[in-house]
């Protein structure tokens, strides 16, 4: 702002005793500090509503630009929508078209089964001479017995326990004689 020195200030000084005198130089000194004080204030407050309204501004713009980069991508989505739209049209009419072709086609007989003269073709036609007894069940020989339904896996048949009855697996036995007992 302006630059005042040492020397300056000392002269204002030397000036202010003589005009004033000793007696109301105090009391200018302390309204000049007031009025110098006042001032800084409004400064500073003009300075600060400045910085808020550029801080506003800058706040503002930064608005705009995302706002403008949410609408470039609402864009950019609704072309990229619209394109996938058109490709499906496209396939839909394409599989339309490959249908009527299948309808063409179905006009037409389909052989199935094996090629004529192959040996699958061949075995087709093999007659069995012994007929199938058809009353006796049929069994795989890899299957245990018992699990076909042909014969069951254990002649004898199982009880249930009594109420009470330990199961015996876990039931306690007496002990039996020194003699009787198993070597360990």
């Amino acid at each position: 702002m302006f630059d005042i020195g040492f020397s300056e200030l000392l002269v204002i000084a030397v000036v202010a005793l003589v005009v004033l005198g000793p007696e109301r130089l105090p009391k200018a000194a302390r309204f000049a500090g007031l009025w110098v004080r006042r001032a800084r204030t409004q400064w500073d407050s003009v300075k600060q509503e400045l910085e808020r309204e550029l801080h506003a501004d800058e706040i503002k713009r930064q608005f705009r630009d995302v706002q403008a980069s949410v609408q470039d991508t609402e864009a950019q989505l609704r072309a990229s929508g619209e394109a996938v739209r058109r490709e499906a049209e496209l396939m839909r009419q394409d599989v339309a078209r490959r249908g009527d072709d299948l309808v063409a086609a179905a006009d037409e007989p389909v052989m199935t089964g094996p090629a004529p003269g192959s040996p699958a073709s061949v075995a087709q036609h093999v007659v069995a001479d012994d007929p199938i007894d058809v009353a006796a069940p049929v069994r795989d020989a890899m299957a245990p017995p018992g699990i076909d339904g042909t014969a069951p896996r254990a002649a004898h048949t199982v009880e249930p326990a009594p109420v009470g009855a330990l199961h015996p697996d876990t039931a306690q036995d007496a002990p039996l004689p020194r003699d009787e007992q198993a070597p360990r």
